[in-house]
């Protein structure tokens, strides 16, 4: 049976929304283990960080300071632990992609994390879901992921 790690931050919610009905659907779509990791859970408890032993997918939201992301306000703010996992023990070597999320209205800066983590880590940006996304982003995003999967 083959595994999948949806690795997240979620602050507002929006994205573990999102991971945790993503979850359901790949384990109705496929006989796929699933297994979620919060990173701020695993800050929050104080559990190190460790190997991840199967692919992941890595989802996060965008915090920036201010500005307009073009000339300022382009820094990471509250996703850092995220970042820190995926560097953590070769576990960008087993990530797929990364799954922006943001709000619209932001422009520039929409899903601008996870084009940031794109060129630090050198993973595809596979998606960009608006706020807690919609059937189809969901529907979207996970036949993506199975895809990517058959040709592990």
């Amino acid at each position: 049976m083959k595994k999948i790690y949806l690795v997240y931050i979620s602050l507002s919610g929006n994205t573990q929304s999102f991971v945790r009905r993503l979850t359901s659907y790949l384990q109705f779509q496929s006989d796929m283990e699933v297994e979620e990791v919060h990173v701020k859970d695993l800050v929050k408890e104080d559990i190190p960080f460790y190997a991840l032993d199967a692919p992941c997918v890595a989802f996060l939201p965008t915090y920036l300071e201010g500005g307009n992301g073009v000339d300022n306000g382009d820094t990471e703010i509250l996703t850092n632990p995220l970042g820190d996992f995926i560097a953590h023990a070769g576990n960008d070597q087993r990530c797929l992609g990364v799954v922006g999320f943001g709000n619209r209205n932001f422009n520039h800066q929409y899903c601008l994390t996870a084009k940031q983590y794109s060129q630090r880590f050198g993973f595809p940006v596979l998606d960009e879901v608006e706020l807690r996304g919609l059937n189809n982003d969901l529907e979207r995003v996970g036949k993506k992921i199975l895809g990517l999967l058959e040709n592990e």
